[in-house]
C-alpha cells in the first residue's frame, strides 16, 4: 500500500459525499467505509448471518435485508449488544479497507469516513481533509434531505466527536458554508496540491 491516502471526513450535511464524487470526478479512487460497513451486513453475508444467529430473524426484513431500525433499537440502550456488533463488523469493515485501499490505482486515493478520528481510521491516511460547516447549516441540510425532525439530527450530531475536536484533529479543513461552485474551486485547488505531495512520496 505505497500510494498516498487522504482521509475524508465531515459531519452529517456537511457536504461529504459532494467533495467524494467530485473528486472520483476528477478519476480519484473513493474507498467508503459507509458503503463498506452496509455490503458487510448484506443478504448472505457473514456479517448478517452471525447477527441472526445472535439476536434471532426479527433482524431480518421480508427481503432478507437487515433490519436496521430493529437492530438499532435493540444496541441502543445495550452495551454490551453494542460491544458484541462493534466487534463483530469493525475487523470486518477495517479488512476490506484496507484491501481496497491497496488495489487502489489513481494518482491518490480518499478513505471517505463520516467517523474517521472516532474509530482511528485516520492512522492509515498520510494527511486528514474533514469538510466544515456551521450546525445551523448541518441542520437545515439534514432535515430538508433526509426528511427527519431536527431533534433526531441534533442527536446524531450530540453522538459525533465535536466540531471543535474534528478541526483540532484534521490537516486542513474546507469551509462549505457557501454554494456547491465555491465548494468545487477550493476543492481544485486542494486536489492540485494533493496530487503534488503524492508526487513527493
Amino acid at each position: 500500500m505505497a500510494q498516498w491516502i487522504l482521509g475524508l471526513t465531515g459531519g452529517i450535511g456537511a457536504g461529504k459525499t459532494a467533495v467524494s464524487d467530485a473528486l472520483a470526478d476528477k478519476g480519484i479512487c473513493i474507498v467508503d467505509a459507509d458503503v463498506i460497513a452496509r455490503d458487510v451486513v448484506a443478504p448472505n453475508s457473514e456479517g448478517l448471518r452471525a447477527i441472526v444467529d445472535k439476536f434471532g430473524r426479527d433482524m431480518l426484513q421480508s427481503d432478507g435485508m437487515l433490519n436496521r431500525a430493529a437492530l438499532r433499537e435493540l444496541i441502543f440502550s445495550n452495551e454490551t449488544y453494542k460491544n458484541w456488533l462493534n466487534n463483530l463488523l469493525h475487523p470486518m469493515i477495517r479488512k476490506t479497507i484496507l484491501s481496497q485501499l491497496a488495489n487502489a490505482d489513481s494518482h491518490y486515493v480518499v478513505l471517505s469516513a463520516p467517523l474517521l478520528f472516532e474509530n482511528q481510521l485516520d492512522a492509515l491516511c498520510n494527511h486528514t481533509l474533514l469538510v466544515d460547516v456551521s450546525e445551523e447549516i448541518q441542520l437545515h441540510r439534514t432535515t430538508q434531505r433526509d426528511k427527519v425532525a431536527i431533534t433526531q439530527v441534533k442527536q446524531i450530531i450530540a453522538a459525533q466527536m465535536s466540531r471543535q475536536d474534528k478541526c483540532h484533529k484534521a490537516d486542513t479543513i474546507l469551509d462549505n458554508n457557501g454554494s456547491l461552485a465555491h465548494m468545487h474551486a477550493k476543492l481544485e485547488t486542494l486536489h492540485q496540491g494533493f496530487l503534488k505531495k503524492a508526487q513527493s512520496l
